[in-house]
Parts: structure tokens; sequence; C-alpha cells
């Protein structure tokens, strides 16, 4: 089967990266986004959602294959990939997988309830092109990788 890489492009920091590395390596990628968000690529299927609450999450979910790869920071959207066997990759070029996942979702239950009794922020640090290197090259390692196993 076909790698695929799909994108929760609801406020993702890496769209355009992502999209720019699939296209020089020719590997299919499709964006879902709510209509709120505004992207428009020629290389790129791009999917428009409802603005409800999860619609990009469940539509993902329902219409990758197992072994596709999700691009997210929606710790909840990782916990279902990894459930339908595909695999995870945050906007920090961290894979999530099933030996990290419990600790991605501890963090965000506790930053919630902590967020919920005013005890933290919710601002984030400005990110950088640091940043945006390292998800670059984690994510051309990884799909190298994948390409490699998909061979043998």
């Amino acid at each position: 089967m076909e790698l695929k890489v799909w994108i929760d492009a609801d406020g993702c920091p890496v769209v355009k990266q992502t999209i720019g590395i699939c296209k020089r390596k020719g590997i299919a990628v499709i964006a879902v986004k709510n209509h709120a968000v505004r992207l428009e690529d020629d290389y790129a299927k791009v999917i428009t959602v409802d603005v409800s609450g999860d619609a990009v999450d469940y539509y993902i979910v329902n219409h990758m294959d197992t072994g596709d790869l999700v691009i997210t920071q929606d710790n909840g959207l990782a916990a279902m990939v990894l459930s339908k066997k595909g695999i995870c990759m945050n906007q920090n070029g961290k894979v999530i997988d099933n030996e990290n996942i419990d600790f991605f979702l501890d963090n965000r239950h506790v930053s919630r309830v902590m967020r919920m009794q005013n005890k933290k922020s919710t601002t984030f640090k400005k990110r950088t092109q640091a940043d945006n290197n390292s998800f670059e090259a984690a994510l051309e390692s990884l799909l190298d990788e994948l390409e490699e196993s998909d061979h043998e």
C-alpha cells in the first residue's frame, strides 16, 4: 500500500514544510482543515470539514489507512491514529508511539486541569526557525526510514 501523509492542518505550524518535503519525495499528502482555516496548495489534497470540535480528527481517522503517517499536535488524535495502526509525528518532530502515548496523554490531562484551576497559562513560546529545521530533519529521516522498510 502506498504511504500517505495526513496533516491536521488546524493550527499546525508545519503544514508548508510537510507539504514541501512530501512533494519533493513524491509522497501523497492530504491536509485536513476546518472552514475557518485558509489553505490552498497545488500539490496537497486539501479537505475542508465542519468547524465543530473534532471534525478534522474524525475525518482523518475515518479515512486513513494502516501505516499512514499523521502530522498533528493533538495528542487525542495521536491516540486514535495509533489505534488504527498509523504512524504519528508531532509538530516538533517527535514520533508518538505506543511506548510514549501515555506520557503525552497524561501531560495533556495535567495541563488541562491546571488551566481549569487557573494555575497554568496557555501561552506558547514563539516557534523558531530552529524548531522548523528540527521538524524537517526528523520528518525527512522518518520518511526515508518508511520508504526503506517499504522496499524490503
